[in-house]
C-alpha cells in the first residue's frame, strides 16, 4: 500500500523526531510512535554524558528501527580537531554502511570531509552551526545538506520566511531543554570548567544562581524553562516543517515514552493537548512549566524557569493508544502443479515474494480464498498487521495449514530484512588532499576589535594595527573615520534576523562611505548579504574554526583569512594547516554567551547604556554587553593576557587580536603598548584555554 497522494492545498504531516539516549529509550520512542530517532554512537556527539550506544548496539538499533519504518540520525555535531577527523570520518562510514539514515554535523570541516568522502549520506546541519535565517539556511543547503536544525529562537516569522525560502527541509525544536546562549556559540562551560559544550561535555553553569548588578543569590537569570510547541503543532506543519524535534537524550526513557505518545497523538488526530496530556507532560520533565515564547516572537523574564535539585522526574510511561504495527497486505496465488506463491507489500511499496509447496489435489474439502485469507490474517507475535488479503485459489487443492503458517511466516522475515536493508552508498575514499597553499606567517601582525567610538583614538592607532575592527551600528553612527594606515573593518552583528537585512544593507552601505573595505562575519548567513559587492571578508570566532578542513571550506566559501576557535590548544594551533591567513584572540574579555533574551532588562529596568554584569555564587563579576537586536553578550570576569607568553608569536598566525570591550581609551592604549613589548600582566587575569585545552 503506497502513501495516499496528496491533494491540492494538503500538506504532509512533519516527522516526529525523538531523542534515544539509550538502547532502552530507542525501543521506548519506536514503541510510542516516534518517526525517526536521534542517538549518539562513538566519541564525537554533543551529549556524550549521555549512555548512547556500543557499535553492537547501534547496529541492532538501525536495523530495529527501520524494520518499524523509523529513520536513525547519527549525531555527530562537535567541533573536531585534526587528529580527530579521520575517526569521525570512519564513524560515519561504518553508521553509512549500517544504513543510519542521516549525519548531524556541526563542524565545517566534518561537514566538507563527508559531502566529498560519502556524496550519497544525508547530512543535517546541527542547530550548533547557528542558523537563522534564510540566507544562512540556502547557504549551507547549496553546500548538499538536506536539512536544516533551526536555533530554537527562531519565532513563527523567522521560520515561515525560512520554510519559503529555503530549498532544504526545515527542523525545529517542539519540546525539551532551551539553553540561554545561541547553540555552538556559548564558551561559558569551556572558559569556566574547561568541559566544552561545542565537544558535547557542557557542564550547564546556566542553571546556576546568579546576580544580575548584584550579589548572587537563589536566582537563576540564565535558566530558561523548557519549551513546549504542543498548541503549535499544526502551524509548523501548514508552514512547511519537515521535522518537530524532540529534545532530551540525557532523559530516562520514561520521559521519552510520555512526551513522544503525546506529540504523536497529536499529529495524528490533528488537535491540541487535553489538560490530562499537558498534565503528564508537566510531570514528565519541567521546569516552572513550560514556554512558547520564542514561538510567539516575545523574550522576558516570564520565560525563566529552573527545577529544584531534589525534584524527581515523574516515571509514567503511556501505555501507547495506537496499533503502530505495520500494515502489510498479502497477495496469494494457489495453483495445481505449481509452488504456492506468496507476496508481501508494505505501506511504502516494498514487496517480497516467497513460494510454498505444490498443493495437493483435495479430498473431501479443498482450500477456499476465504480458509487462505483467515490463515494469512494471523500475524500475531509479528510487527505486522495484515490490512487486506488478495487470493487466487483453484478449486480442488489442499494446502496444510502449517504450509499456509509457513508461507506467511516466510514473507514476513523477507519483508523485514528488505526494511532493514541498508542503501547501497558509494564511498569516495582516500579523502581528497588539502590544498597545498600555507599562509603561515613567522609572526603575526595585530589588529584591534572595538566596542565604542570612544576607544578609537589617534594614539592607539599611531600603533600601526593591521586592521581596526569595529560593530556596524557603530560605524552607522560616525560621520567619518579618522586617516591611519590601517584597514578598517565593520563586525557584523552575530545574531540577526531576515526582517533586519534591509537596515544592514543601509548600514554597510553607509560604512563603506566612511571608507570601511573588510566585514568579519560570524556566521554563515553573513555571506549571501555580502559576497558579491566586493568586500574582503574575514571569518570570526563565531565559526568555531577547530580544524584545517574549516579553513579549506570557508576559503572555498570566499573568505580571505578566519579567526580560530580559542578552545584550541597552542599546539593545536601551531599544527593546523594554515590555509588562509589565521587569526587568534590574545588579548580581552573572551565571549561567553550571546542571549536572544536582554538579561538586564528581565532583572529590572532597561539600562543598557550603563555598566552592567552578572555576578555568580563566587564573586566573579562577568560584564553584560549590549548586542545588536537589544540582545546581550555575556564576557568573561577575567581578561586574556598573552603578552608575556611568546608561544603566540610561533603558531604560524598572520594576526593576533586584541579584543576591547569594557577598557576606556587609555586602558586600550597601555594594553596595546604592553603587547609590543611583552609585559607581564597586571591584575586579575587568565591564560584561557591554550594551554590546558578542553574536555
Amino acid at each position: 500500500m503506497r502513501p495516499r497522494r496528496l491533494l491540492p492545498g494538503e500538506f504532509a504531516p512533519p516527522e516526529l523526531l525523538a531523542p534515544a539516549g539509550s538502547p532502552e529509550a530507542l525501543r521506548t520512542a519506536v514503541e510510542h510512535g516516534a518517526g525517526a530517532v536521534y542517538l549518539g554512537w562513538g566519541a564525537f556527539n554533543a551529549r556524550r554524558g549521555a549512555r548512547n550506544f556500543s557499535e553492537e548496539e547501534f547496529a541492532q538499533s538501525v536495523a530495529y528501527c527501520h524494520l518499524w519504518g523509523v529513520r536513525v540520525f547519527l549525531t555527530l555535531n562537535i567541533l573536531l580537531s585534526d587528529r580527530e577527523l579521520p575517526e569521525a570520518l570512519e564513524t560515519a562510514r561504518t553508521a553509512s554502511r549500517l544504513g543510519v539514515d542521516a549525519v548531524l554535523v556541526q563542524d565545517w570541516g566534518l561537514f566538507d570531509l563527508l559531502r566529498r568522502t560519502l556524496p550519497d549520506l544525508p547530512l543535517h546541519a546541527s542547530t550548533q552551526m547557528s542558523l537563522f535565517t534564510s540566507g544562512g539556511a540556502c547557504e549551507i543547503a547549496a553546500d548538499g545538506c538536506q536539512r536544516v536544525v533551526l536555533a530554537r529562537e527562531c519565532s513563527k516569522e523567522d521560520t515561515a520566511a525560512i520554510c519559503q525560502n529555503c530549498p532544504a527541509e526545515v527542523e525545529s525544536f517542539v519540546h525539551g531543554a532551551l539553553c540561554m546562549c545561541y547553540s555552538g556559540q556559548c564558551a561559558m562551560s569551556a572558559l569556566i570548567g574547561g568541559r566544552s559544550g561545542n565537544r558535547g561535555r557542557c557542564a550547564q553553569p546556566c542553571r546556576l544562581p546568579y546576580g544580575v548588578n548584584e550579589p548572587a543569590k537563589n536566582q537563576r537569570p540564565l535558566s530558561l524553562k523548557d519549551s513546549c510547541m504542543a498548541d503549535h503543532l499544526g502551524e509548523l506543519a501548514e508552514m512547511g516543517v519537515s521535522c518537530l524535534k524532540i529534545e532530551g537524550r540525557m532523559r530516562r526513557p520514561g520521559y521519552v515514552a510520555a512526551v513522544t505518545e503525546i506529540y504523536a497523538r497529536l499529529l495524528e488526530e490533528g488537535r491540541k493537548p487535553t489538560s490530562q496530556e499537558r498534565e503528564i507532560l508537566e510531570r514528565a520533565f519541567s521546569r516552572s512549566g513550560f514556554t512558547d515564547a520564542y514561538w510567539q516572537g516575545r523574550k522576558g523574564p516570564e520565560m525563566l524557569g529552573f527545577r529544584s535539585e531534589d525534584a524527581a522526574p515523574a516515571e509514567e510511561p503511556l501505555p501507547p493508544e495506537t496499533d503502530r504495527r505495520i500494515p502489510v497486505s498479502f497477495t496469494c496465488v494457489v495453483k495445481a502443479g505449481v509452488p504456492s506463491l506468496l507476496q508481501a507489500e508494505d505501506e511504502h511499496g516494498t514487496l517480497v515474494t516467497v513460494t510454498g509447496p505444490v498443493p495437493e489435489p483435495a479430498g473431501r474439502r479443498g482450500l477456499t480464498a476465504e480458509d487462505l485469507s483467515a490463515r494469512l490474517r494471523k500475524t500475531g507475535g509479528t510487527p505486522y498487521r495484515c490490512l487486506d488479503v488478495e487470493s487466487a485459489v483453484e478449486p480442488n487443492l489442499y494446502l496444510s495449514a502449517a504450509a499456509v503458517n509457513a508461507l506467511r511466516r516466510d514473507a514476513l522475515v523477507a519483508l523485514s530484512t528488505a526494511r532493514s536493508a541498508p542503501p547501497s552508498r558509494r564511498e569516495l575514499l582516500p579523502p581528497p588532499p588539502l590544498p597545498e597553499t600555507d599562509y603561515g606567517e613567522t609572526e603575526p601582525a595585530f589588529t584591534v576589535s572595538m566596542s565604542s567610538a570612544s576607544q578609537i583614538t589617534g594614539e592607539l592607532l599611531d600603533l600601526h594595527p593591521a586592521r581596526v575592527y569595529v560593530p556596524l551600528e557603530i560605524l552607522a553612527s560616525l560621520s567619518a573615520l579618522p586617516e591611519c594606515g590601517a584597514e578598517w573593518c565593520a563586525i557584523l552583528p552575530r545574531v540577526w534576523r531576515d526582517r533586519d537585512e534591509t537596515l544592514l544593507r543601509r548600514w554597510l552601505d553607509q560604512a563603506r562611505g566612511l571608507g570601511v573595505s573588510g566585514l568579519l562575519l560570524g556566521n554563515l548567513g553573513h555571506l549571501p548579504l555580502v559576497r558579491e559587492d566586493g568586500w574582503k571578508l574575514y571569518g570570526d570566532y563565531g565559526f568555531n574554526v577547530f580544524n584545517s578542513r574549516s579553513l579549506a571550506y570557508l576559503r572555498e566559501k570566499g573568505l580571505d583569512s578566519a579567526c580560530l576557535s580559542f578552545e584550541l590548544r597552542f599546539a593545536q594551533l601551531r599544527d593546523m594547516r594554515k590555509l588562509l591567513p589565521a587569526e587568534a584572540i590574545v588579548y580581552g574579555r573572551l565571549p561567553l554567551m550571546i542571549t536572544e533574551n536582554c538579561l538586564i532588562q528581565n532583572s529590572g529596568p532597561c539600562r543598557c547604556d550603563q555598566p552592567n554584569f552578572l555576578n555568580d555564587r563566587t564573586g566573579a563579576a562577568f560584564p553584560l554587553l549590549p548586542a545588536f537586536g537589544h540582545r546581550t553578550e555575556v564576557e568573561n570576569s577575567r581578561c586574556l593576557w598573552l603578552a608575556d607568553r611568546p608561544e603566540y608569536r610561533h603558531l604560524g598566525l598572520a594576526y593576533a587580536r586584541l579584543r576591547f570591550t569594557t577598557e576606556t581609551p587609555e586602558e586600550c592604549l597601555r594594553v596595546y603598548r604592553d603587547y609590543l613589548h611583552g609585559a607581564g600582566p597586571t591584575g586579575s587575569f587568565t591564560r584561557g584555554l591554550y594551554q590546558r585545552g578542553v574536555e
